[in-house]
């Protein structure tokens, strides 16, 4: 435990919370692609299909009584690219919980192999992109109007990796 939190892989019975947690993130149409209401039913979907899979990391991060306060997920295979998210409940942010999630991604590309890891962020999302940057990560491109919001405002988005 350190700060305060722990870094652990997801359960499978955290789902509903994790789920809870990105519904609470999209509600402040800031920090995350979606927004309200989020795909749920698919989300879950998703995690429930590729729960098994070698190549999926689902890392969670707990605080002292084990309540779910960010999460990390990660897709890559052997000798591949893995692309990232991350999302950490509001007032776990800014005290150490993205740098240790980082690093346990890191950690676990290591352990199989992959190459690179690749990342989206918003411009203004200026805290991630510091903590990208302090993990190595670079800035290759920004894809000019990528995202379309509910409002009609397009986006861009940075796009980060890598190199292992």
């Amino acid at each position: 435990m350190t700060a305060g939190f722990a870094i652990r892989p997801l359960r499978r019975d955290e789902i509903d919370t994790l789920l809870d947690q990105l519904e609470e993130i999209a509600e402040e149409r800031r920090w995350i692609g979606s927004e309200p209401p989020i795909p749920r039913d698919r989300w879950q979907e998703e995690f429930e299909r590729r729960w098994d899979d070698d190549y999926y990391a689902l890392l969670a991060s707990v605080d002292e009584e084990d309540r779910l306060i960010g999460h990390l997920t990660a897709n890559g295979r052997r000798g591949a690219a893995a692309e990232i998210g991350m999302a950490i409940i509001k007032e776990w942010r800014g005290r150490g919980v993205g740098s240790a999630l980082m690093q346990a991604c890191i950690d676990w590309a290591h352990e199989r192999g992959i190459h690179k890891l690749a990342l989206h962020v918003w411009p203004h999302n200026d805290a991630a992109i510091r903590l990208y940057e302090k993990f190595g990560f670079e800035r290759e491109g920004v894809l000019r109007s990528q995202y379309r919001r509910q409002n009609g405002e397009l986006w861009d988005v940075i796009v980060m990796g890598r190199l292992l």
